[in-house]
């Protein structure tokens, strides 16, 4: 996400000094990564009762942390670009992943609304 989106790295106050070529190595970063996939995970796994998953994520992304709805949009292509390198995710697979991440995007910004958060 940093890479591709330099000026996303300002949104997350503990990774801001971090200099661009330590940013893979660096252990906290890749622990919010995997919080991202936990939470990911949690929502597929709760099999149509996630309501109140993506509510607490609106809730604390849009409250706490300000962070746009449009800067979720940047993080679905990044990881559709990931899973296609890293784990070899093919056409069909990530077209139903960037649909799955549509969806949760549609559900925060209905979530952000609700908020009255506008960003």
């Amino acid at each position: 996400l940093f890479t591709e989106y330099p000026d996303t790295q300002k949104l997350f106050p503990k990774f801001a000094d971090i200099p661009p070529g330590e940013l893979a190595g660096n252990a906290a970063v890749g622990e919010h990564g995997a919080v991202v996939l936990r939470k990911l995970k949690e929502m597929l796994n709760a099999k149509g009762d996630h309501g109140y998953i993506l509510m607490s994520l609106a809730t604390s992304h849009a409250n706490d942390h300000k962070i746009p709805i449009s800067n979720f949009k940047l993080l679905k292509e990044v990881l559709v670009k990931v899973f296609a390198e890293k784990v070899g995710l093919n056409a069909d697979g990530q077209d139903a992943l960037q649909n799955l991440l549509d969806w949760v995007i549609a559900e925060m910004d209905s979530y952000y609304k609700d908020l009255g958060f506008q960003a």
